[in-house]
């Protein structure tokens, strides 16, 4: 299913800013080369996690599901002088990937990389989170964001990606189980009463929480 107007896009990519040429880069390689490139963050996307980590100034940031770095490093540019941001990532070849570059855009001395599985490594990062963005598998959704939610500050920020799962948590009846999981994270977040969001149209689909 086509979730945005292709004339749409390229009006409001016309009129937003582009990522640097690192970003542009990485897209680039990302693309062209990885089988499961359609994982990809995207320049429009990436630009707005840039912002609103420019927004926020989180001084601690934990990303779950690094993939090859690129939003990781959208996400670091909002950073404070001291801040830190730990990304976990599952696959070893996309790890390394994410690391150099990391190297390339110098800031690896502000990202911690963590290589396994993210139930594991989480509970060990005694940290106070003040963004936090899920972008992983879909069918821990729910787990990811009650691992970490008393981690967040009250009055922090979680991001979570692909709210709207390819279109398929539109159709009357959902099928699969990514999107199944999808549909019952967003259940869910709209009925605690612990956060308030906002879910976004931008490539596929995007929610703003903010812990109350």
């Amino acid at each position: 299913m086509e979730l945005i107007n292709g004339i749409v896009e390229a009006y409001v990519k016309q009129f937003s800013s582009p990522v640097d040429v690192l970003l542009t880069e990485n897209e680039a390689f990302t693309l062209s080369t990885h089988e499961h490139a359609h994982m990809h963050s995207g320049s429009f996307q990436g630009k707005l996690l840039e912002l609103i980590s420019k927004m926020i100034k989180p001084s601690r940031v934990l990303e779950i599901g690094t993939f090859t770095g690129f939003s990781a490093i959208c996400l670091s540019k909002g950073l404070t002088e001291e801040g830190v941001l730990h990304t976990i990532e599952i696959r070893e070849e996309d790890a390394a990937m994410a690391s150099s570059f990391f190297k390339k855009a110098g800031i690896e001395q502000k990202i911690k990389l963590h290589i396994g599985n993210a139930m594991e490594i989480i509970p060990t990062l005694k940290e106070s989170w003040d963004l936090i963005f899920i972008d992983a598998d879909k069918v821990n959704y729910i787990e990811y964001y009650e691992l970490t939610l008393p981690m967040l500050k009250a009055g922090g920020w979680m991001l979570a990606d692909n709210v709207l799962f390819h279109g398929q948590v539109l159709e009357s009846s959902i099928k699969g189980k990514s999107a199944k999981a999808i549909h019952a994270f967003n259940q869910h977040v709209a009925s605690d009463h612990r956060v308030e969001l906002v879910m976004l149209t931008v490539r596929d689909g995007l929610s703003l929480i903010r812990k109350l």
